[in-house]
């Protein structure tokens, strides 16, 4: 993947711009004008190779819906590449306001407490965009996921699966209470694509993956399997590897770059260019619908 390079950067490979190569097509794009503001992905922790990979990834898909976006990756910890000092970029170029997107399928109170700080203090306008979730993209994106770890198949139209190795379903999130209530959303449509018993369940608190597995068997399921609803930069790494070891159940693996994942950064940004603040900032007009369940079906 070729991407340029910042001019004064001591970074040769990389850098925190994102500019797609090549022609792109997307039956999703927003419509947007040459002073558009910047899309940053804000990505949970430090940067390494897995999280850049998937970001650059996330980038590159979310690039194909907002053709002429400035698509640029800030992380949220470590040095490289860091939210803030991407902010500070985007801003001294003069440019409208920018737009986080946390790349977090859910609320994660540590990741979304640092993004408000940050940007408090990026010493111009910056608007925050929601999480990508709960969403029924994600389901799909579960679900996809299950299949590729033989644990679910998708039937004709993709819309109807039999299960092949295992009989109820851990949907797990990296977070509190309330990122297990967002999740038990997204644990709803997996209910309903895989008629199984299905529990939401944050893959961080043991206790939580507990309750959820002891809710699993008290319907009956022997064989049960963990779906990770989490993108990845925001686990702990070894977390699935530990939950393996100590449950024995099956586990598919995160969400990280599935198209979806950069689908729903489009639709958060367009959300969010949409919003009546952010029109009174710019007096910024797009030439699609932007909201998110419209810009789906698109």
């Amino acid at each position: 993947m070729a991407l340029d390079q910042e001019a004064g950067s001591a970074l040769p490979v990389r850098t925190s711009r994102y500019r797609r190569t090549g022609r792109h097509s997307s039956p999703h794009q927003l419509s947007l004008p040459s002073d558009a503001p910047a899309l940053v992905i804000a990505v949970p922790g430090a940067a390494n190779p897995v999280s850049d990979d998937i970001a650059y990834g996330v980038a590159n898909l979310a690039s194909s819906s907002c053709p002429g976006a400035d698509v640029r990756i800030g992380y949220v910890g470590g040095r490289k590449h860091h939210l803030a000092e991407v902010l500070h970029d985007v801003l001294g170029e003069g440019r409208p306001p920018a737009v986080i997107v946390p790349l977090l399928a859910f609320p994660h109170p540590e990741t979304d407490a640092a993004i408000a700080r940050i940007a408090s203090t990026a010493g111009g306008p910056v608007v925050v965009a929601g999480h990508l979730g709960p969403h029924p993209l994600l389901a799909e994106a579960v679900h996809v996921r299950l299949a590729e770890a033989g644990l679910a198949r998708a039937g004709r139209a993709g819309r109807i699966s039999i299960v092949t190795a295992a009989d109820g379903l851990i949907v797990g999130a990296a977070g509190n209470q309330v990122t297990v209530q967002a999740a038990g959303v997204v644990a709803v449509l997996m209910a309903s694509r895989l008629t199984l018993p299905v529990a939401p369940a944050s893959l961080t608190d043991q206790g939580s993956l507990m309750e959820a597995t002891n809710q699993l068997r008290a319907a009956r399921v022997a064989r049960v399997a963990v779906a990770p609803c989490v993108i990845g930069p925001e686990l702990p790494p070894g977390t699935l590897e530990a939950i393996t070891a100590r449950t024995g159940a099956a586990c598919a693996r995160p969400l990280g770059g599935h198209p979806t994942v950069g689908q729903l950064v489009a639709i958060r940004y367009g959300a969010a260019l949409a919003d009546p603040r952010m029109a009174s900032i710019t007096g910024l007009q797009l030439g699609v619908p932007t909201d998110p369940e419209v810009l789906a079906r698109r």
